[in-house]
């Protein structure tokens, strides 16, 4: 049998099996009736039936098994901050760089649509530079390439208290379902760690006064220039893996950009989208799953229990949770969380 992978959403279905050519979707959730979605890519008809053992998947042309097995939980749950944490790009870095730039009298503004393009240079002294290398240094800067990197750190450097202090106004507040998640996570003995290629300081504040001193106590913080390298390069997960003494395959990291994708999925982790302000419309096809947020109930599209699900994939990307939360409900879904551990042909 090929193998199969798809994706399911409570919005669509996306199927990479070449064979498949239905229009419609049908499935008999895991109580006894059956709902219809439109499919959005291939399509196909897949019938999930529940059973005292194991979820039997079948299409017209094949048939795959999800049997039950011991749950794993994630070794550690490694979080962006900005855009994941909280939703600070917008009104809070752009912010902070804009008003840095008007105390500096360089004559500099960034629109909200520059900034989501320059966004795609991780690092905040690195899009400085990128953006003046490209447009022309301010008359102020300094000639020499040395003392522009010290200009740089200096703008940063201001730009970061400027930052901090919207932070601790708690004038920006934390996205949905971000507490409960962590809540989760520590509370069943999982690591938690915000690996951001923000300033250390600013990345520290918004754990600190935003999750409480409770919650940060038990949070690690790897940021800003403690890897030589910024993501897309994925030296910040490694070094998070590494410090935390955890296989990186037995890591689940929650982002909200391409650019963060790429460094999770390179550093061998699984990897959770929960879409922000500016990364709406980005690529995200090599995620695990993508989300508009975490959530909280009844607003809630996962949780820990979905985190732990990833990591027993053993044959394609089966990805019910999303599906079963939507039309089952959340006692349903998270029955079905503990039944598709194993994937076999049948």
């Amino acid at each position: 049998m090929a193998t199969m992978a798809f994706g399911l959403s409570s919005a669509t279905l996306s199927c990479t099996n070449s064979l498949l050519s239905h229009k419609n979707t049908t499935f008999s959730s895991l109580k006894s009736h059956q709902r219809t979605l439109p499919c959005s890519l291939l399509g196909t008809k897949v019938f999930i039936s529940k059973t005292e053992r194991p979820v039997v998947i079948r299409t017209c042309h094949s048939q795959i098994t999800c049997s039950p097995s011991s749950s794993t939980l994630p070794a550690a749950l490694l979080f962006d901050c900005d855009g994941v944490l909280v939703d600070t790009e917008k009104d809070g870095h752009r912010i902070s760089f804009n008003d840095t730039f008007k105390e500096k009298e360089l004559g500099v503004t960034w629109d909200v649509d520059l900034y989501g393009e320059l966004l795609k240079i991780g690092g905040g002294k690195e899009r400085m530079t990128a953006y003046f290398n490209k447009t022309g240094w301010p008359e102020k800067a300094p000639k020499s390439e040395e003392e522009r990197k010290a200009f740089i750190a200096g703008l940063h450097k201001r730009k970061t208290e400027l930052f901090m202090a919207l932070i601790e106004k708690k004038l920006l507040p934390l996205r949905p379902g971000v507490a409960k998640l962590i809540d989760q996570a520590l509370a069943e003995g999982v690591k938690v760690a915000v690996c951001s290629t923000s300033n250390e300081k600013a990345v520290s504040a918004i754990v600190s006064f935003l999750l409480g001193p409770e919650r940060a106590e038990k949070i690690q913080i790897f940021a800003g220039d403690v890897v030589p390298r910024k993501k897309p390069d994925p030296a910040i997960y490694e070094l998070a893996a590494k410090t935390l003494s955890v296989d990186p395959s037995s890591c689940v990291v929650i982002e909200d950009s391409g650019i963060g994708l790429a460094a999770a999925k390179a550093a061998g982790m699984k990897c959770i989208v929960t879409k922000s302000g500016y990364t709406a419309d980005e690529d995200f096809q090599n995620a695990d799953a993508v989300f508009d947020f975490i959530g909280d109930p009844p607003e809630e599209r996962f949780d820990l229990a979905f985190c732990r699900s990833l990591l027993k994939q053993q044959f394609g990307n089966v990805l019910l949770w999303p599906f079963a939360f939507e039309i089952c409900g959340r006692e349903a879904a998270t029955e079905m969380g503990t039944m598709w551990r194993t994937v076999t042909p049948v």
